[in-house]
This record gives C-alpha cells, sequence and structure tokens, in this order.
C-alpha cells in the first residue's frame, strides 16, 4: 500500500534533575554543597532519506519519544545527556504542525536533518544556590519539560517529469520503456493504484559511467472528471506532480477507450488548473499515444487541435513496439535540461520554527474558595523546593514575590489566612 499521508505524536526528553549533595570527606567537617547538573534531554530530529519511497513506516507507529537526560550526580558530576532520536522520512517529505498548520520542514535533499522538537535542559544541582549567607541549599532544580508536539506528514513525490492523462492511455507503458520501472499493466481502469517512480539515464559512455546523468519520472494515477474535487484517484495523488519541472500529457490518440482524444486533453487540463492554477504554466509535452491503432487522420486531426491549443509539435508513439519513442526520450531530456531546478510550490519553513520551552502566562483563579495559581514557571518552581528544609522555603517565598505571584493574588483580592493552592498543594496566605 502506498502511504503518502500520516500523522504521528513526537516528544523530547526531559531534562534529568539537578542533584542535592553535600561533600563528605574525611578531615572536611564542613563541606558544602555538589550537587551536580542535571543532562539535556533527547532532541526529535527527522532525516531524509531517499530508500525511503513511502510512510508506510508510520502506519502502525504514530508515538515517538526521546531519551531523558539522567540526573545529576555527588561531587558536581553532571547527568548523562539523552541520546536524541533520529526519524527517517522519504524525500519529497512535508512537515506541518497539526495545531497551526504551519510548516515546519520541506525535506528535499538526501541526508537534510531538521529537529522539530528540543530536549528539556537539565536542572541545576544545589551547589548552584549557595551563597554567602545559604551555604547548604537543600534544594535543586529539576530538569525541563521536553517538547511535544504532533506532526502531520506528508508525501510529495520530488520527479523532474510527471505522467498524466486519464486511465488506460498507456502511462504505465511508456514508463516501463523509456526507463527501468516495472509497473503493473493491464486493459483495466485504475490499474495504476499508487505513483510510480522510473530513471531515464542518459550521457553515459562505455567505460564512462560517470558521465551518466538521470532524470526522474512519475506515473501519477489516472485522473478522471472531477479529480480535483476528489472523484477517483487523482485526488489522492495529484499533490506528487506539484514538484514536477515538466509534464508529459499522454492521450490515447485513436480512441479505443470510445473517447475523444482532445476533448480527453481539455478535461485533464481543467483538472490540473482547478487543483493548482500553478500547473496550468508548468512546461508540458503532448504525447499522442497509441498510433498503431489510430488511422493517419486521426493522428493529423489532434495534431492540428493542439497547434491551436500553442503545441506546435506532438510526439506521436506507439509505447509497446517502441515508435517514437527515441523522438520523444530526446525532447524530454532537451526540455528537462533547459528548466530551472525542482518547482517547490509548498511555503517556506519560518526561520524561527525551531520550537523553544517557553513559560505560560501567570494566572490566579478563585476556584470553590481557593485562590489557585497557574503558569509563570510556577508548577516548575514547586518540583525544586524542599518543604521541610527552612532555608528553602525562604528561597521560595522570595521566588513568589520575584514572579510576581504574591502582587497577582492580592490583585485577585485574596486576605490573610485564606487558602492558596499551587500545583497540588495548598497552603494558607500570610502577607
Amino acid at each position: 500500500m502506498f502511504i503518502d499521508r500520516a500523522t504521528i505524536e513526537v516528544a523530547a526528553g526531559k531534562g534529568g534533575d539537578g542533584a542535592v549533595s553535600f561533600r563528605a570527606e574525611k578531615y572536611v567537617p564542613y563541606g558544602g554543597p555538589d550537587g551536580g547538573d542535571g543532562g539535556k534531554g533527547g532532541d526529535v530530529i527527522l532525516l531524509a532519506d531517499q530508500r525511503l519511497v513511502t510512510l508506510q513506516d508510520f502506519r502502525y507507529r504514530r508515538s515517538y519519544q526521546a531519551e531523558h537526560g539522567e540526573r545529576g550526580g555527588k561531587k558536581k558530576m553532571a547527568g548523562k545527556a539523552g541520546s536524541d532520536l533520529v526519524i527517517r522520512v522519504p524525500v519529497g517529505c512535508l512537515v506541518h504542525d497539526a495545531a497551526d498548520g504551519r510548516l515546519i520542514a520541506d525535506m528535499t535533499v538526501d541526508g537534510q536533518s531538521q529537529i522539530v522538537a528540543l530536549g528539556g535542559r537539565g536542572g541545576r544541582g544545589n551547589v548552584h544556590f549557595a551563597n554567602a549567607v545559604r551555604r547548604a541549599p537543600n534544594f535543586a532544580r529539576p530538569g525541563r519539560p521536553g517538547e511535544e508536539l504532533t506532526l502531520e506528514l506528508e508525501l510529495k513525490l520530488l520527479a523532474d517529469v510527471g505522467l498524466v492523462g486519464f486511465p488506460n492511455v498507456g502511462k504505465s507503458t511508456l514508463l516501463a520503456v523509456i526507463t527501468e520501472a516495472r509497473p503493473k499493466i493491464a486493459n483495466y481502469p485504475f490499474t495504476t493504484l499508487t505513483p510510480g517512480l522510473g530513471i531515464l539515464s542518459y550521457g553515459g559512455r562505455a567505460g564512462r559511467p560517470l558521465d551518466e546523468r538521470q532524470i526522474v519520472l512519475a506515473d501519477i494515477p489516472g485522473l478522471i472528471e472531477g479529480a480535483a474535487q476528489g472523484v477517483g484517484l487523482g485526488h489522492d495523488f495529484l499533490r506528487h506532480i506539484e514538484r514536477t519541472r515538466l509534464l508529459l500529457h499522454v492521450v490515447d490518440v485513436s480512441g479505443s477507450e470510445g473517447r475523444d482524444p482532445v476533448a480527453d486533453y481539455e478535461q485533464i487540463r481543467r483538472e490540473l488548473e482547478s487543483y493548482d492554477a500553478a500547473l496550468a504554466e508548468r512546461p508540458e509535452l503532448v504525447v499522442a499515444n497509441k498510433i498503431d491503432l489510430a488511422t493517419p487522420e486521426q493522428v493529423a486531426a489532434f495534431a492540428a487541435a493542439m497547434k491551436e491549443r500553442g503545441h506546435e509539435t506532438i510526439y506521436p508513439i506507439s509505447a509497446p513496439i517502441h515508435e517514437g519513442v527515441p523522438e520523444l526520450v530526446a525532447a524530454v531530456v532537451r526540455t528537462v535540461n533547459q528548466l530551472p531546478p525542482t518547482v517547490l510550490t509548498a511555503q517556506e519553513p519560518e526561520e524561527h520554527r525551531i520550537y523553544r520551552y517557553t513559560e505560560e502566562a501567570l494566572e490566579v483563579t478563585l476556584e470553590d474558595g481557593v485562590f489557585v495559581v497557574r503558569g509563570g514557571g510556577v508548577e516548575e518552581l514547586m518540583g525544586q523546593i524542599n518543604f521541610s528544609d527552612s532555608e528553602s522555603l525562604h528561597y521560595f517565598q522570595r521566588q513568589l514575590r520575584r514572579r510576581g505571584v504574591i502582587d497577582a493574588l492580592e490583585d485577585a483580592g485574596i486576605v490573610e489566612g485564606e487558602t492558596v493552592r499551587i500545583d497540588d498543594v495548598e497552603f494558607d496566605y500570610i502577607p
């Protein structure tokens, strides 16, 4: 099964907690704090891999977690940083933030990497909280949480040439003839159920394989009327021609399926324009296939109709017997070499789009007679307080004043003796 859309959840590693530790060495009766810092949590990194051709790997696994940082140790020893989690995706994969639709990364080059979630910073050990007054801090700072987000992955094939046309016009046969691709071919509608890729090699000489150059062609499953609105298979796969530099518009010039070749051409053009107006401006070669089943009059009439639509030259071929194929291949090579690099229609990723941990705004609400404090980093502050230690409590009170919690409580109308809740801890307010 060809999977070209997937939703996954990624979580970077939490930073390790700082350590509370004191020197306990022989002949050193007043050893000070020596708790080390926690290790940084692992990042989540996407890596483009040209060996992958679908998002099949994400069909059954939807959740990814990077390694957490380790806790700090004694003797100022820092905890080990968590290992980064590398997730491989196909080249041509677009990565969006599911929450707001923003483009995070466009993976267009093999080996390209992108950090999508940063690991949490490690907490500071108690050695950092010692000063001239507080010589034995019995508390440390916990590690920061890693970033968590939901990603929408969308694969758009990176091909130089896209083959488009109605079902059964011979696109798969043509792809097999001019490349090494081996698509499934049969005489019934929608034989091609997945986009197929083939490599057209040219320019090489005997004994000089390094001179060989390549063009990537993609056979887009057959389009029908209404494809841009979701009819048939075309709506699912039209996105794969957005990046192509050249379109090969294949038409059954013989009308063997009972359709009018010119009407077929016009209908496919309307579907492309309806899906993305930019596709109407894409360079196009018109291929009149199945000339072995057509009369010379049919071929001439179709050529005249295409000339009226701006195509001075069409390429009459019979793919199975290779008639006209060398001329078509030469035209494809010549045209592609004159075109600029692959067109990317996706919006550029925002430059600042590397996630950073941000604290929520401080908020005080009155719930069932209790003043509840959220945000402003107070939940994290609770994690570093030792409530059985007087110095730690004094530090806590100073931090509440510094972070604006006391002012916010007073603005909310609190009076002495009323209850305050931060995280899961409740205490009486005493100004």
